[in-house]
């Protein structure tokens, strides 16, 4: 969700043609989400990609930390494509904020938008600590904001953003 998320807001909010992901596109003149370091030189798969729980440090006033309740969480991951960081700057000035990081600051983990209602992507699988009678907190905190709205919104709202 996050990686795809970050394609379309490049393309249609940043007005980068042609934004993708490498993984798609290997020749995209904006590689927003591209294959991590740590895997270009592996040509056997299997087990290789970044697998299993990693840390992450939310940013203060974000709705993740909102949503968590406590400023460092540990996710599941299973990929091995990542966040461009080479597009941070342009995403960040335009409304895309980085409100999920690795501990070293090097890996996006979750995304946001200003002023929007309730927008969050994440680069890790909540669904994997998710359960029945325990619904992950992210999860929550969607249905949570869409059961306040849905009496209160008789249309999508439109979200104003800054083109540059």
């Amino acid at each position: 969700g996050m990686q795809m998320a970050v394609v379309e807001f490049a393309r249609n909010v940043c007005g980068l043609a042609g934004a993708n992901s490498t993984e798609f596109d290997p020749n995209s003149p904006h590689p927003v989400i591209h294959l991590m370091e740590t895997q270009k030189d592996i040509d056997t798969k299997g087990g290789t990609m970044r697998l299993g729980a990693y840390p992450c440090v939310l940013q203060d006033d974000s709705l993740a930390l909102k949503l968590y309740g406590r400023k460092k969480i540990s996710e599941r991951h299973r990929h091995r494509y990542e966040f461009n960081n080479d597009y941070v700057d342009r995403l960040t000035q335009n409304g895309v904020v980085l409100s999920g990081m690795s501990p070293d600051g090097n890996l996006v983990e979750i995304i946001e938008l200003k002023n929007h209602p309730w927008f969050l992507g994440c680069q890790f699988h909540p669904e994997f600590k998710s359960r029945p009678m325990d619904c992950h907190p992210l999860f929550k905190g969607f249905i949570k904001a869409a059961l306040q709205n849905r009496q209160t919104l008789k249309e999508v709202p439109r979200i104003k953003v800054a083109r540059t």
